[in-house]
């Protein structure tokens, strides 16, 4: 009976070993099987060619151009307070009007101003008339004392209270003006020449002097166009102009407005900024453009475009064909057998849709233009070439 167990023990001990190894082959083909795919997958891919577009670098001489993002300020924008307190009874103008210089806006209630002008006429006549006796009171004993017919002192004190009486004379003119340009400063004028705010206050509504910002009217023409440039293109700038900016950027200033058209008044430089600012290094320049149809107004944003001198035989591609990458400009150039070769490149000016590479690229360079973020260093290209102008 005994023996008989232990061959029962025997048989099944064997069978799970059967089993046990029979995964393991089942397991470690499957492996195998995935690795092989995986091969040919990898293989596969790495075969297989991008297709971009590509055109040789232009070499020609090139007009060079300087563009800056600019946004257009008024070179005066006053804040209109009232110098008198009270309620506002009328308004003359509404919100986003064009108004002019010493032009009513705002009307005070008057009532208290004038009923002190009339108080300060009453102080005044009372003083003038107290001023006139205390003057004849002291003539009459400046003449009794030349007759030693009156005391020094009496005749010092009546001459001290006529010159008395003349300051308080003067005094009370003086309040009586006062009350005077109170009352003409009910109405609120505009301060220059502009265009008023919406955001102005309305009807009935309480001014306090000095405090109560009633409207805000911002000059229209001309305007100034506020843009930075970089501590390198200014430096550039200053040795093509011998220490200063050069004529054709100081005074032949263009504006790209943002539907596409051209401003037809050019501009000029008007203010240059003391340092260069430590937080962006830029310098902040303003431009001045006059603006008679005020077309320009304050917070549009527009492109400045200033043509420069005549560059020879300058190396230039589509700016598209340019990828930035930590803070590098990366141009990827047709090699041998087709592949893709990264080359950083150092970049120039602007011309048109095309930037002038200074550094990087020779004229006998072609680039890929058209699908750049599908490749990288080393991809095999499928190309088809370009001309110069479909880049442009």
């Amino acid at each position: 009976m005994l023996n008989k167990f232990r061959y029962i023990m025997q048989i099944k001990s064997e069978k799970r070993m059967i089993a046990i190894g029979l995964i393991i082959i089942i397991l470690v083909c499957g492996f195998a099987i995935s690795r092989i795919g995986l091969g040919k997958s990898a293989q596969n891919t790495d075969n297989q060619s991008v297709s971009v577009q590509a055109m040789k670098v232009v070499q020609k001489d090139a007009s060079v151009t300087y563009e800056y993002v600019g946004q257009v300020k008024a070179k005066n924008q006053v804040k209109v307070m009232s110098k008198v307190s009270g309620n506002i009874i009328d308004k003359m103008v509404e919100g986003g009007e064009y108004v002019s210089k010493g032009q009513p806006l705002f009307k005070i209630d008057n009532k208290q101003y004038q009923s002190a002008i009339r108080s300060a006429q009453a102080a005044l006549a009372k003083a003038e008339t107290a001023r006139r006796s205390s003057e004849r009171t002291a003539m009459r004993y400046s003449a009794l004392y030349k007759l030693d017919a009156a005391a020094r002192e009496t005749t010092d004190s009546y001459i001290a209270q006529a010159e008395e009486d003349e300051s308080t004379v003067e005094t009370s003119r003086s309040a009586l003006q006062e009350a005077i340009d109170n009352e003409r400063d009910t109405t609120i004028i505009s301060p220059v020449d502009g265009r008023i705010d919406i955001n102005d206050v309305s009807s009935g509504y309480y001014v306090v002097a000095g405090s109560t910002v009633m409207a805000t009217v911002s000059s229209v023409d001309p305007v100034w166009v506020q843009f930075t440039m970089s501590e390198s293109e200014y430096l550039d700038l200053l040795l093509l102009g011998n220490d200063h900016l050069p004529d054709f950027f100081r005074d032949h200033l263009q504006i790209k407005l943002s539907n596409g058209g051209t401003y037809p008044i050019e501009g000029r430089v008007d203010q240059l900024d003391n340092a260069i600012s430590e937080t962006t290094g830029t310098i902040t320049l303003k431009a001045t453009f006059d603006n008679p149809n005020h077309m320009l107004a304050p917070g549009m944003f527009a492109k400045l475009i200033v043509h420069g001198d005549v560059q020879e035989n300058a190396i230039m591609i589509p700016q598209k064909a340019v990828k930035d990458l930590l803070n590098k400009s990366i141009v990827y150039v047709v090699a041998e057998g087709n592949k893709a070769e990264s080359r950083q490149v150092t970049l120039g000016n602007k011309v048109g849709n095309m930037v002038i590479i200074t550094d990087g690229l020779s004229a006998d360079d072609t680039i890929v233009v058209e699908g750049i973020d599908k490749i990288k260093k080393g991809s095999a290209l499928s190309i088809t070439m370009m001309e110069a102008s479909e880049g442009e």
